[in-house]
């Protein structure tokens, strides 16, 4: 009962604010959240400088849709063939192999046999999708 009745909550906590209990985690996230707000708020008056101090010369030329620099032809509006997802796809699927197997590779020794058998599965997996990429022909790119 000396802890509720004391007021002591113990050397985590300090006193502030009057007769209120602050905890080092709640200051921490305070001082979090006033450099949170005191960022948002720069990046605020940052924007609403730039817009009242920039020139505005509003051009329909500016708005008109191009490609690498060439004027477009035809309707705006093209469907874009299901290989180059395809191809997206297996790029983030074996980039996100690299982003597991790398940190595998500089500590091998700690994982032991465990490691090797979970990494030997892991690889698999991805060498059969691989196959199974290249058996329905998604990696020819014409």
């Amino acid at each position: 009962m000396e802890l509720l009745v004391g007021g002591s909550f113990g050397p985590s906590c300090t006193r502030s604010l009057g007769s209120r209990h602050v905890s080092d985690l709640l200051r921490s996230y305070l001082t979090a959240g006033v450099f949170l707000a005191v960022a948002v708020a720069l990046v605020a008056a940052i924007m609403g400088l730039g817009s009242l101090v920039r020139p505005t010369r509003p051009q329909p030329e500016k708005y008109v849709n191009y490609e690498s620099g060439v004027d477009p032809a035809g309707s705006m509006w093209g469907q874009t063939q299901v290989r180059y997802y395809l191809f997206a796809l297996l790029f983030v699927l074996f980039d996100v192999e690299a982003v597991f197997v790398l940190p595998f590779a500089t500590r091998a020794e700690a994982y032991g046999w465990f490691g090797f058998v979970e990494m030997g599965i892991f690889i698999v997996v991805l060498a059969l999708g691989l196959l199974y990429a290249w058996k329905k022909k998604v990696l020819r790119w014409i």
